[in-house]
């Protein structure tokens, strides 16, 4: 069996496991992500939570390279979270299970596990100081009008924007990695 065979039926079981509909992709038009090789991670460093923030090297050095040029700007970029297995995705759904939140209303939040563009490693959600982590008031800092304006260069674009065709809430602080 072909690894991405056996890891679109991981996929599958752990949707199955967790309530998640069969045509979840369809419905959400969103495509398999592949789950970076650890080894291939590397730090950008701590998050707000003082955690290590890991992406693939590419990502993790255009994100350097636009940290530092916003900080010319006295803009800050803060890392919040990059690099998610499928496993922490699925621990994360488990609790907001657990905690009474039903599967559909998680899903307007969070893409199902295999689905995230965290699991490739070149996912990034940024904040900056002063400002509440993941929340959409993120958008109305001037790290995010920078971000608006520059992160393109660096080959990073906002990947749920305003009524985005996936179904997910406006995420101003997720950014990914997809080259120049």
């Amino acid at each position: 069996m072909s690894a991405a065979v056996a890891y679109a039926r991981r996929i599958a079981a752990l949707h199955e496991a967790l309530g998640i509909p069969h045509d979840y992709s369809l419905r959400r038009l969103l495509d398999v992500q592949p789950e970076a090789d650890p080894a291939a991670l590397v730090s950008i460093g701590q998050t707000d939570a003082d955690r290590d923030c890991q992406l693939i090297e590419s990502a993790a050095h255009a994100f350097r390279g636009m940290r530092a040029r916003a900080r010319e700007y006295d803009i800050e970029l803060m890392p919040l979270s990059g690099f998610r297995s499928v496993e922490r995705q699925v621990e994360i759904i488990r609790g907001k299970l657990a905690l009474g939140e039903k599967i559909e209303v998680i899903l307007n939040t969070m893409a199902a596990p295999g689905y995230s563009e965290h699991h490739t490693g070149r996912a990034i959600d940024i904040g900056t100081p002063g400002d509440l982590p993941l929340e959409e008031s993120f958008s109305q800092t001037k790290a995010f009008s920078w971000l608006e304006r520059h992160a393109g260069s660096f080959g990073f674009a906002m990947s749920f924007p305003k009524e985005n065709p996936h179904g997910f809430i406006y995420e101003p602080w997720h950014w990914c990695w997809r080259a120049r």
